[in-house]
């Protein structure tokens, strides 16, 4: 059984773009997780080097990050 030339190209226009949605959701989420790990690797950086700074000032074998 065929299905009529028209609902056959529906449900292709469909899902091409039920594809292509979802492509575009998965860029934005990359996108944001991309991110979120760079703005997590900056805290990371200014912490370690606020901690090396805190080290220096307080002797090699204690740390405080308290401000």
């Amino acid at each position: 059984m065929s299905l009529p030339e028209p609902l056959t190209r529906l449900v292709h226009t469909w899902s091409v773009a039920l594809q292509q949605q979802a492509r575009r959701n998965a860029m934005v989420a990359l996108t944001a997780c991309t991110q979120r790990r760079a703005e997590r690797e900056d805290v990371e950086t200014f912490l370690a080097a606020r901690a090396g700074a805190r080290r220096t000032v307080l002797g090699e074998g204690s740390v405080s990050l308290h401000a």
